[in-house]
């Protein structure tokens, strides 16, 4: 069936009024949950007030909101299938000769398209979100409200200098002040390809501005040559905030249009970089799997005893295999975190196996 045509644009408006709907539901249950805790954890902290809780919760919900969102395509999908069927157009569109992949193809490419806009623009809006969350919540656990979302055991980063040296920076403190970083007790090491020390320089404070770090009483030390102390030394360097502010926040808080350049920026300064790409491979593979969640819904859906008690094998069911793909697929994605397993079949595998087993239950249906 044509994704343009009359049923299609019939079977699309009805998937999107439905996943609209089951959306504000949960995301209703989900934020009203996230504000009762936000009230728990702040009960002993009079400094804190309401519209710090609201936007604490509010931040997270599109995190949260991300983990759950297979699972509300999938109730989705079940509630458009369990209507056609009760109303018997799904009977009359297979005696008009339509085949259930006829059926589904609509509905796959509507679902597909809601998966692109989910990683090319709630994506980064959500990144952006739940680093305002990850912020707020570090003040709040710092009771410092303008904290920014730096360890206060200091930083140790390294990048890659020129003629393939290894420069290794560590600072006992980091305190960001407008397009500022301020950083205290610097030492940079300067080493060779083969990790040989090259030259050493210490630093009571620094600046960074942009790519810039100027550094204030300053020693050098190189092998060979006398130690030299100067007041201020301009230091070179391809380190900015942004990229200092991701050493200490989650992949899942970098924007996909952002993910690229950060992993090729650590790879080259010899950064692990393995959660990084594997958050950016999921994010690709995010519309086939919600495809997968639809085919799964519509095997539990898409049948013709709805009306002897087959809303009940349909609920449990439903709710059974969306939580058993929900941990199987975590399962999998640690196995690739922790280089078990391929990064690619760590991502792929949950998508390709729940497509190829509900595949294969759909072809048995439509054969009967």
């Amino acid at each position: 069936m044509n994704p343009t045509s009359i049923l299609g644009r019939y079977l699309t408006r009805q998937l999107i009024l439905s996943f609209i709907a089951v959306l504000l539901m949960i995301v209703g249950v989900i934020l009203m949950f996230e504000i009762i805790e936000q009230l728990r954890r702040t009960a002993e902290r009079p400094d804190v007030d309401f519209m710090f809780i609201l936007k604490m919760s509010f931040s997270k919900l599109p995190r949260t909101f991300e983990m759950v969102f297979p699972f509300v395509m999938m109730i989705a999908a079940m509630v458009t299938f369990w209507k056609v069927s009760r109303s018997n157009e799904f009977v009359i569109m297979r005696a008009a000769g339509v085949s259930i992949w006829g059926f589904l193809a609509p509905v796959l490419f509507a679902v597909f398209v809601v998966g692109m806009i989910n990683i090319a623009i709630i994506n980064p809006i959500s990144s952006y979100l739940y680093e305002v969350h990850e912020t707020m919540n570090y003040r709040f656990k710092t009771k410092n409200p303008k904290a920014v979302l730096f360890s206060d055991k200091g930083l140790w980063i390294r990048e890659a200098g020129e003629d393939n040296t290894i420069r290794v920076l560590e600072a006992k403190s980091v305190r960001q002040e407008n397009d500022v970083l301020l950083l205290r007790k610097v030492s940079v090491l300067e080493l060779s390809e083969n990790s040989k020390l090259l030259s050493r320089i210490e630093a009571y404070a620094a600046e960074l501005r942009g790519d810039q770090m100027e550094m204030k009483s300053v020693k050098i030390f190189e092998a060979g040559k006398p130690t030299q102390k100067l007041s201020n030394y301009d230091y070179k360097t391809t380190l900015t905030i942004d990229r200092i502010k991701e050493n200490f926040i989650d992949p899942e808080a970098i924007s996909f249009w952002d993910l690229p350049e950060t992993i090729k920026f650590y790879e080259q300064s010899g950064f692990s970089v393995v959660r990084h790409k594997m958050r950016y491979l999921s994010l690709w593979a995010s519309p086939f799997l919600l495809m997968a969640m639809v085919l799964v819904a519509a095997v539990f859906a898409l049948r013709g005893n709805t009306r002897r008690g087959g809303v009940m094998f349909m609920i449990v069911g439903g709710i059974s295999t969306g939580f058993i793909v929900y941990f199987l697929s975590q399962v999998i994605y640690a196995f690739g975190i922790n280089n078990y397993i391929p990064m690619t079949l760590a991502v792929w595998a949950p998508t390709l196996i729940i497509t190829m087993i509900s595949a294969s239950l759909l072809l048995h249906i439509e054969g009967n």
